[in-house]
């Protein structure tokens, strides 16, 4: 007579307590830590915030942590503050940061992009807008920038120039160049931005792209450049090591990128070999990052994820004000995603992570850096023994 099987003993653990598998690497639970823009970089590089600003995630608890927007060329950075990993310089930074953060227990992880049509831009607290006089003035002058198509993002902003077949395959190798670094630099995971209205947005909406060559028109047309970069970045990746895309899952704009081009394009990144799809959305029109004219509930972009996930049979991360964690546990349980990204609410709380993990499964200060949780651990107990 068969013997039955062992009991699992993590079946009652909450899923977002759970370790997750993704090719050969393994995080200690779900909670990933989106790429935030820090605007803070000088010539690319990676200083003391960046140290500071990701290490305190990791400390917190994440599973995965994930260093902001990367450009793979001078000229795509949005803004003069941003990260890059066009040269080998730029390397050891980021070396540092990605040791860090796994000798603190989170998996590292990088995004590497591309501005286009949104380059050259001011960071946020100096206008959010065109680089301009005033930024020259002070060591900061405009650069010329790419798009697809010689559209402007918004009034008063450069018009592109449209990138021809020699500046395609030149940024393709970009990419391949950036992805080889980060691998040098000891990053576990890589995610393909393609999101937020940056340089691969813009080649798959209809509402920037405009082209007539083969890398526009039709949907096949349009998400040919942004497959092609995604096939050279994973063909430098290694085969156990996982890689992400961003994507914007609809521009919310009618006559925009839907829904279900996300699905029908979400096929084709899983047939490249794309683990995972980070469903974030907006971005396409104003220089914000998400900017988009719709309104904003707890969730607001989970159902994002949810599709694609059923439909595109590909693993899905959701990001959007996910602010607690019994809301995080319940996408997982209800299949929305296999992964929850957090950001904003992590800047607020850098112990978002083990918060949640206290809030659903107890166990006190168990998890916690050893540093912290014995203080935390011998104060819970002298509040605890407190005088009614």
């Amino acid at each position: 007579m068969e013997s039955a099987p062992a009991a699992d003993p993590s079946a009652g653990t909450p899923l977002l307590c759970r370790p997750v598998a993704l090719r050969g690497t393994t995080l200690r639970n779900p909670i990933v830590i989106s790429p935030m823009c820090q605007y803070s970089a000088v010539d690319g590089e990676a200083g003391d915030w960046h140290r500071v600003h990701l290490g305190r995630f990791a400390m917190g608890g994440a599973g995965m942590v994930m260093v902001e927007a990367t450009a793979v060329t001078e000229q795509g950075r949005i803004t003069p503050g941003d990260l890059g990993l066009w040269d080998d310089r730029q390397i050891p930074g980021l070396r540092g940061i990605a040791a860090m953060l796994t000798a603190l227990g989170a998996v590292p992880g990088i995004q590497l992009g591309h501005a286009g049509r949104k380059a050259a831009s001011q960071r946020p607290w100096q206008g959010h807008g065109p680089l301009g006089a005033a930024d020259a003035a002070r060591g900061e002058p405009p650069w010329p920038v790419v798009g697809p198509s010689p559209l402007p993002v918004a009034d008063g902003w450069q018009l592109p120039a449209e990138l021809d077949r020699a500046g395609l395959a030149a940024l393709v190798e970009a990419w391949r160049g950036a992805a080889t670094r980060a691998l040098e630099a000891g990053f576990e995971v890589v995610e393909l931005h393609c999101a937020h209205g940056y340089l691969l947005h813009q080649f798959l909406s209809p509402l920037a792209n405009r082209r007539t060559d083969g890398y526009g028109g039709d949907l096949a047309g349009r998400c040919r450049f942004p497959l092609e970069v995604a096939a050279a970045v994973r063909a430098v990746w290694p085969a156990d090591r996982p890689m992400f895309v961003r994507i914007s899952a609809t521009d919310w704009i009618d006559g925009g990128w839907t829904i279900e081009d996300s699905v029908a394009f979400s096929r084709d990144l899983r047939d490249l070999g794309v683990d995972v799809i980070d469903c974030s959305s907006g971005g396409m029109t104003g220089v914000s990052a998400t900017a988009a004219a719709i309104p904003r509930h707890p969730g607001f972009q989970v159902p994002f994820a949810g599709r694609i996930r059923r439909e595109a049979g590909i693993a899905t991360m959701a990001v959007g004000l996910i602010l607690d964690g019994r809301q995080a546990e319940a996408i997982l349980r209800d299949g929305q995603a296999n992964l929850v990204a957090i950001g904003r609410e992590a800047l607020a709380d850098p112990n978002w992570p083990l918060h949640a993990r206290q809030q659903l499964c107890g166990g006190g200060f168990d998890g916690w850096p050893e540093q912290a949780g014995w203080w935390l651990a011998r104060r819970a107990r002298a509040l605890d023994r407190r005088p009614d």
